[in-house]
């Protein structure tokens, strides 16, 4: 589970991370981010933490498998929270393979995109 302060939940931020950031997109999803580092703070103050976010839709499949594939990439993101800078924003958007892949595959894409975004791997 996602701490409290590294979840998305304004309709506002989803729509920030998905229209001015950048995209990667992998078999089972795409992730979209924006980047924290536009985001000025006091010297005082600490950075804002990275939020994360997540849309599955009716197309991955039934509510249960929708649940199922929400949690595993909370869970998968929890871990991944440290490598982004701070204040960012993240979307990933299931795609409807989502629903029949793996974990093991889930974070396969997860970590190819996320390295891509974060400058790692070319188109």
């Amino acid at each position: 589970m996602l701490p409290s302060e590294n979840r998305l939940r304004r309709r506002e931020d989803f729509a920030t991370a998905v229209r001015r950031g950048r995209r990667a997109g992998r078999p089972s999803l795409v992730v979209h981010l924006r980047s924290g580092a536009t985001d000025p703070h006091a010297p005082g103050e600490s950075a804002p933490p990275t939020r994360a976010g997540f849309v599955v839709s009716k197309a991955v499949g039934g509510a249960v498998v929708r649940n199922q594939v929400k949690r595993r990439l909370r869970h998968l993101m929890r871990e991944r929270l440290a490598a982004l800078p701070p204040g960012s924003l993240v979307v990933v958007r299931a795609l409807p393979g989502a629903g029949d892949a793996d974990p093991a595959q889930l974070a396969r894409d997860l970590d190819a995109a996320l390295q891509r975004l974060l400058g790692g791997g070319a188109r």
